[in-house]
């Protein structure tokens, strides 16, 4: 299996969005294939913190998307405003939502997968269902299936934020989300040239006036 992306990204063309920004935080949508954080070397410089560094000088990291997930990230402007929404991220006090299209027709409406993950060490960066991993759950809602594509749309909501969290549940429930290079058997990864995956919601409270907020931005696949 081409594992490419995660040891040397392509270069990635597409424009990185600012959909929001304040003195407190900055809202982005992330292009599939673009790095959350510089990875090591040169050749992994370019990435979403790096971009919007050239744009603000108090630009700081709360949380990160997968290499191959597009969507919406946040971050935070200065010290204070980073300290509130990682406490709150922590807390689980952030809602996030995403889309995503697997293969094969889910059965039920909506549900949940509750089983923990840990690191699959031997083959990173895969991580596996075990015993003695870090509780996880993930709630899912069907949005539409179709029978032509032996697909369904689904929006899943990660109550915890582990590690391949989506890609692991989905897998796990018998339904690996299209484009998926690590959990997926090679004919459903050949299916999409990018992972259909993406960060569709944000809610949370603004750390200057903790009212809450909402942020919205459509899934680039249907």
């Amino acid at each position: 299996m081409d594992e490419r992306p995660y040891h040397l990204p392509p270069p990635c063309t597409e424009p990185l969005l600012v959909l929001y920004q304040d003195d407190w935080l900055v809202i982005v949508n992330k292009p599939a294939f673009l790095l959350s954080v510089p990875g090591r070397g040169p050749l992994k410089q370019d990435s979403v913190q790096s971009r919007l560094a050239a744009q603000f000088d108090d630009i700081r990291l709360i949380h990160r998307l997968d290499l191959d997930t597009s969507g919406l990230m946040v971050f935070a402007r200065g010290g204070p405003a980073q300290k509130h929404l990682a406490r709150h991220f922590q807390e689980r006090k952030v809602r996030k939502e995403y889309r995503a299209r697997v293969a094969g027709i889910v059965g039920p409406d909506q549900g949940e997968v509750e089983l923990p993950i840990i690191c699959d060490w031997e083959n990173r960066p895969r991580q596996k269902i075990s015993e003695d991993g870090k509780w996880a759950l993930t709630r899912y809602r069907v949005l539409s299936r179709d029978i032509n594509d032996d697909s369904t749309l689904v929006a899943l909501e990660p109550y915890t934020g582990r590690s391949h969290q989506l890609r692991i549940h989905m897998r796990e429930l018998g339904h690996p989300i299209i484009g998926c290079d690590l959990y997926a058997p090679a004919d459903i990864l050949a299916r999409s040239p990018r992972l259909l995956l993406h960060a569709c919601y944000i809610g949370f409270e603004h750390p200057q006036t903790n009212q809450w907020r909402e942020f919205h931005c459509p899934a680039p696949f249907s």
